[in-house]
């Protein structure tokens, strides 16, 4: 615990602040083990047994408590969004936004507002693993001065379905086959893509999910946005239509789809040990917040419905205005107590932010909270540390599992008399909450909201149009992926049909792939295109790259040296790998300590590999380890680095063009051509 905790900030943090009294140790000089009760432990080690070799006691209540309490330590995992991981940190607001919104934490530019913050994927367990080709959630709990203020965004602009009354049989539809129970966190089985070629309303979500967007490089190079349409309201009242998105300060980057699912079996931990080790290198993630903002009396301006889920706001259409810089600075103490528990709800807003007619939203206000008196087993769920506000509660609920409060008031209702009928509201202009009075008239229907709601192609024409030809090819490849694995020819065959609406080229190369006859339709007449949508347009840093050195003994110590320099000055990553753990000698006598040893590291754990080579007692092994990961780094396009003595490991061919190969040999600048390599990250015109 207190090496996390010197990973935080010098600056005060009233919700680190106050959950500083919930932290205690167990372990250190003077500590005596004890039961729950403080009764002191004799015997931790052996059963009570009746003789020697005798059967167990039922007396042995040290035993009973110990296993009766291990039997209870798992609650049922989340139904979506199991497998995540979270940090502490806060959010900075740049802007005023009081002239849209009365939410006070909105209101100062310079504000500051302490947040917990839970990356996680959508469709595998717990247990599955990290890079699954999924989207992902980003939720944000703003600890402010108004009370909790829940932000729940994904990966994606778009949701899969239009309204909340599908939701679950969407969720049936991606789950492990409910015979087999397999397989576990991807879409690529027979029920998923049956599901989808039957409601294509989802054709939007799949696009991204099947596009490189469906598996980021690291929650620190992700973006979010919440989906829904909410309302800002301000002091007059007056409502402005509203859309959020998180846009991480390093860019958007993603993995290769081979590289994913590699990842994957090697490292099922990949972006929970990024995000682990970036905050205790002090590579806090960032992200700016922004805001789209449609005025209320424009509700029906666009060619889009305000309200559609399944739609985003272009933002070349309707701009993304930054309003603050949000920044993790705090890895949790405990997982299951921080982590585990946390919960989060659409329906925990402030003053000045409420909710639309939004029918996916309609839905989530109420399925959140719900689910979670369900998972966490009790109605304290904002009793519980990491959920409970920084402000002062008073509430009339009561009892409930685990109650740690203990309410000395005789009353607990209102209204009355008795003390004072307190208690006592709070009047909206003192700061109560009040809903939008929006105007609600009509006959009670289970109609679609507008005619756009039957559009189902018309954007993901659009997100198609704005991809690269790279991002084209990665689209088709992830759908022959997944579509590879569906045994019913009958389900491929409507899923190329569906996708021509999209684009038919696209759609019949697919059909070439996974042996079904070409589509019959073509696609919907769009042109428009969006170059917001593609990762090319994304900034790229060396900043927080991770580097393999590749090294033996007898290397030049000042060259490497030099180098090893320049990396760091930018903020680069570096692990050193070589045979065995220890030191590695150069022919100087430089030494360079070993961070891993080539039998427990894979070349797709690295952004990019710097290649030393040299001597040691394997020879044949080593230069063997060498080259698989210079096969792998020069296969998926990544920079590579090759030192003086490095130089036999690679040569200009016919077959190559070494792009993105940086060479030290009578090369000074080689330590900034390589950090300019580094930032680049990809070179996609290698051959």
């Amino acid at each position: 615990m207190d090496e996390k905790r010197n990973n935080k900030p010098d600056d005060k943090d009233p919700k680190d602040e106050q959950l500083e009294q919930y932290r205690e140790k167990n372990t250190g000089p003077g500590k005596k083990l004890t039961s729950d009760a403080g009764l002191k432990i004799s015997n931790d080690r052996w059963s009570l047994r009746a003789g020697k070799r005798g059967p167990a006691l039922f007396q042995d209540f040290h035993f009973y408590k110990k296993q009766s309490h291990f039997n209870r330590e798992r609650i049922p995992e989340k139904v979506v969004h199991a497998r995540g991981d979270g940090a502490y940190g806060e959010f900075e607001l740049y802007k005023s936004m009081k002239h849209v919104t009365r939410a006070g934490f909105l209101q100062e530019p310079g504000c500051k507002t302490p947040v917990f913050v839970r990356f996680s994927n959508f469709i595998g367990s717990r247990g599955s693993k990290d890079t699954a080709i999924d989207i992902r959630g980003f939720a944000t709990k703003f600890y402010t001065q108004e009370g909790n203020y829940d932000m729940l965004a994904l990966s994606f602009a778009v949701f899969a379905v239009a309204d909340a009354m599908k939701f679950a049989d969407f969720v049936h539809a991606v789950k492990p086959n409910p015979i087999t129970d397999v397989p576990q966190a991807t879409v690529a089985h027979d029920n998923a893509w049956d599901y989808i070629a039957n409601n294509q309303e989802i054709a939007h979500f799949i696009m991204w999910l099947m596009s490189s967007r469906g598996r980021p490089k690291s929650w620190r190079m992700m973006e979010a946005w919440p989906v829904n349409t909410f309302r800002f309201i301000n002091e007059q009242g007056k409502s402005t239509f509203v859309r959020f998105v998180w846009k991480p300060m390093l860019g958007v980057h993603s993995l290769l789809l081979d590289e994913a699912n590699i990842i994957g079996g090697v490292d099922p931990d990949f972006h929970r040990r990024d995000l682990h080790d970036s905050i205790k290198k002090g590579a806090y993630p960032e992200y700016e917040l922004g805001v789209q903002l449609i005025a209320e009396e424009d509700e029906f301006k666009y060619d889009f419905d305000i309200l559609d889920d399944t739609t985003l706001w272009p933002e070349e259409v309707v701009p993304v205005e930054i309003i603050g810089k949000l920044t993790l600075n705090r890895l949790v103490d405990n997982f299951f107590a921080e982590e585990e528990q946390s919960s989060f709800d659409p329906a925990t807003v402030v003053p000045g932010i409420d909710f639309t007619d939004d029918p996916v939203l309609q839905g989530r206000s109420f399925a959140y909270r719900d689910t979670d008196y369900h998972r966490l087993g009790t109605g304290n769920i904002n009793n519980i540390p990491v959920n409970q506000p920084i402000v002062e509660t008073n509430t009339n609920q009561r009892q409930s599992d685990v109650r740690h409060r203990i309410d000395v008031d005789s009353v607990n209702y209102h209204k009355n008399s008795l003390a004072n009928n307190t208690p006592a509201e709070t009047p909206p202009e003192e700061g109560g909450y009040a809903h939008y009075p929006e105007k609600v008239e009509g006959h009670k229907t289970r109609e679609r909201p507008g005619e756009s709601f039957f559009d189902h192609f018309s954007q993901p024409r659009l997100f198609w149009n704005s991809m690269s030809p790279v991002e084209k090819q990665q689209i088709v490849e992830t759908f022959n992926f997944h579509l590879g694995y569906v045994k019913s020819k009958s389900v491929r065959q409507q899923v190329v049909e569906m996708f021509a609406n999209v684009d038919k080229e696209m759609a019949t190369i697919i059909a070439g792939s996974i042996g079904v006859n070409p589509p019959t339709g073509s696609n919907v007449p769009v042109t428009k295109s969006s170059p917001a949508l593609s990762l090319t347009n994304t900034p790229h840093y060396a900043y927080s790259q991770k580097v393999a050195v590749l090294i033996g003994n007898g290397f030049n110590g000042e060259e490497v040296t030099n180098a090893l320099k320049v990396l760091q000055q930018y903020g680069v990553f570096i692990e050193i790998v070589s045979e065995k753990l220890g030191t590695v000698v150069g022919e100087d006598g430089t030494k360079i300590e070993v961070d891993k040893i080539f039998v427990s590291t894979y070349p797709v754990l690295y952004d990019s590999i710097y290649i030393v080579g040299g001597s040691t007692e394997n020879e044949a092994k080593f230069h063997q380890s060498i080259m698989n990961f210079l096969n792998e780094a020069y296969k998926h396009y990544k920079p590579i680095g090759i030192a003086s003595t490095g130089q036999s490991y690679i040569k200009k061919s016919p077959n190559n063009n070494l792009a993105g190969v940086v060479f030290a040999a009578n090369n000074p600048d080689f330590g900034k051509d390589f950090v300019s390599a580094i930032a680049k990250q990809r070179f996609w015109d290698r051959k």
